[in-house]
């Protein structure tokens, strides 16, 4: 049977403001999307992706580079030629998180060409554990503080930033047997567990994006089953995963599969988690039995 890792992730609480450098007049807004019907903010996937690119680097070569003094990447293999053989060393970034690359059909070709590895490990869109109640700042550059400002003369330059007090979600899915070199499994759920900032704008952006709550999910089901499974009674001060209970309690998942840390299962003083499911003092420890077991099951030795 092929062995699915599934993970729910939920952050430490922060306050989010600036992450995407997008402007209506001179208010930075955040992106927004209407969740369970009311207007919550979110990241993307690829902003996630983008912070964890970075930590994959410590693993391994890597593809694509960024480069701070140019803004733009480096590559080293832009072609994708590695994967043409099955016994050549392929970089971990496109192992992990895949790629495509897209060309427009030349004169006399009727149609393109696409060279395309999907992720291993894909990743869902963050999506904030509380609505947004509507925060904004107003603030005032001083004369001269940057060369925008510069250009405005000596007077103040006001602008205004959205912000979000809040903690968010997100979910994983990773396949390992899919992976060139499935040492990488355990790498990438390394990765996701030491993950720090992500997106942002400039300098006014740190949002913590480690778990503080996390749900661990292996098993042979390709049915993930346990995305965007929090909730929060008390504005995000404590995560707990009722939707999560009730499947246990239908059969759906099977406790056995399950790791978790940092998460009350009906709310503070309010019931257990069974007994079978594997619950963490905090979220190294089940990063660490999580990837004990995925090596366990393939076979991985150390």
């Amino acid at each position: 049977m092929t062995l699915h890792v599934f993970a729910s992730i939920v952050t430490p609480y922060g306050t989010a403001a600036n992450n995407r450098a997008e402007t209506e007049g001179n208010i930075t807004t955040l992106q927004k999307i209407i969740w369970m019907g009311e207007t919550h903010t979110t990241v993307s996937a690829e902003a996630i992706r983008f912070a964890l690119r970075r930590r994959l680097a410590a693993y391994g070569p890597m593809n694509r580079t960024w480069d701070e003094k140019t803004n733009s990447n480096t590559w080293r293999d832009p072609d994708f030629k590695a994967w043409n053989s099955d016994k050549a060393e392929v970089c971990i970034d496109d192992d992990v998180l895949g790629f495509m690359s897209a060309e427009a059909a030349k004169e006399g070709e009727s149609t393109g060409k696409a060279t395309v590895r999907r992720a291993v490990l894909e990743v869902t869109r963050a999506v904030s554990l509380t609505p947004w109640p509507g925060d904004v700042t107003f603030n005032a550059a001083s004369p001269g503080a940057t060369p925008s400002a510069q250009k405005k003369g000596t007077n103040p330059v006001p602008y205004g930033t959205e912000l979000h007090a809040t903690r968010y979600q997100y979910s994983i899915a990773m396949t390992p047997e899919r992976l060139r070199d499935k040492r990488r499994a355990a790498q990438a759920l390394e990765c996701l567990c030491s993950l720090g900032p992500v997106a942002g704008n400039h300098s006014r952006f740190l949002f913590d994006f480690s778990p503080e709550a996390i749900v661990i999910r292996i098993t042979s089901d390709p049915a993930p089953r346990i995305l965007y499974c929090f909730e929060t009674t008390d504005e995000g001060q404590t995560v707990i995963a009722p939707r999560l209970y009730r499947r246990l309690e239908n059969g759906d998942v099977a406790p056995e599969e399950l790791i978790i840390a940092g998460v009350l299962p009906h709310g503070e003083g309010n019931g257990r988690w069974p007994e079978k499911v594997t619950v963490c003092k905090g979220v190294k420890e089940a990063r660490d039995a999580a990837i004990k077991r995925i090596n366990n099951e393939l076979k991985i030795g150390g």
